[in-house]
């Protein structure tokens, strides 16, 4: 006990001094520790007003205790389970669309020998992902509308019919798809191209050794020198499966497509902001934030099932 009472005061000074030696490293670190501590912990304290019949002129403490009610009422609530359908519905179709495509893109990018064409298909593929979904669902809008849309012009043109992309519940979906899929496929190829650069040359040189075609050195190489990395990205996908953003659903949709575009988030802004029923909306988030978590602990236990590292 001595001894660790004389060393403490020592190993307390050795501390500060490691921390001074590296104050600049921490320096650049403070204002990422700032940004969660102010805007992602210190508003988790506004969660408790779902178990609240919160009132804004009473505010938080003053307000009286529900316990479970507010979940109870949600859960009685049908259109709450429609939203939860769509949202995982929606998650489901452009995560089996979007992630598969992204490998492929980046498979083929990193096939590319000219190196300026390889950047410039990089800038053009990046490029949306930048691009506010106000600017998309314009774009869409201007494209896929049955009246004046640039896509059925060309049809009607061609003698066919104006197709519903935007009023028909599967066209929409399609068309959410598709818009997703421009809008973030670029983007998803830089974590995958970064790690095809680790991939050893000399790999590809024994398979071309050994008569591998290049398509054979892709797969047979290539993918599994980055199948960690796949089951990684993977994880976190399925991990926001109950989070869609409210901007795309919301731009996009219409009345005659709300059986499909009303999404949690959503249906969160339609009670929360314009009903003003805050006990409600926040209880709904709460929900929504312990399933993404458990869905992403079952993710990471079959990842380490099957092998993998996992990321937890």
């Amino acid at each position: 006990m001595k001894m660790i009472r004389k060393s403490s005061p020592l190993l307390t000074k050795d501390l500060g001094r490691r921390i001074w030696n590296h104050k600049w490293l921490y320096v650049l670190l403070a204002p990422a520790i700032l940004y969660y501590v102010i805007f992602k912990y210190w508003p988790m304290y506004g969660v408790v007003i779902a178990f609240k019949d919160y009132n804004v002129f009473k505010g938080i403490s003053e307000s009286e205790w529900a316990g479970l009610e507010v979940f109870s009422r949600i859960f009685r609530n049908v259109n709450f389970w429609n939203a939860v359908r769509n949202t995982l519905l929606l998650n489901l179709v452009t995560l089996s669309v979007t992630f598969p495509i992204t490998i492929v893109v980046s498979l083929m990018l990193n096939e590319v020998l000219s190196v300026r064409f390889k950047k410039v298909s990089q800038s053009l593929l990046y490029l949306p992902h930048f691009i506010s979904w106000v600017v998309v669902a314009g774009i869409a809008t201007n494209l896929f509308s049955q009246r004046n849309g640039t896509i059925n012009n060309l049809i009607m043109n061609a003698g066919g019919e104006a197709v519903p992309f935007l009023s028909s519940n599967g066209w929409w979906i399609f068309v959410y798809v598709v818009l997703n899929l421009w809008k973030e496929v670029g983007w998803g190829t830089i974590i995958y191209l970064a790690a095809l650069t680790n991939v050893d040359e000399t790999m590809y040189e024994a398979a071309y050794l050994d008569g591998a075609t290049k398509f054979q050195r892709m797969i047979y190489v290539t993918l599994p020198a980055i199948k960690s990395v796949i089951v990684t990205m993977l994880i976190l996908q399925v991990s926001k499966m109950m989070t869609i953003g409210l901007e795309a659903p919301l731009l996009l949709g219409n009345d005659k497509v709300m059986g499909v575009s009303e999404v949690i988030s959503t249906y969160v802004y339609r009670l929360g902001i314009q009903n003003a029923k805050y006990s409600d909306s926040t209880a709904i988030g709460l929900f929504q934030s312990v399933v993404n978590i458990m869905i992403l602990f079952l993710a990471d236990k079959f990842a380490k099932l099957i092998g993998e590292e996992g990321i937890i």
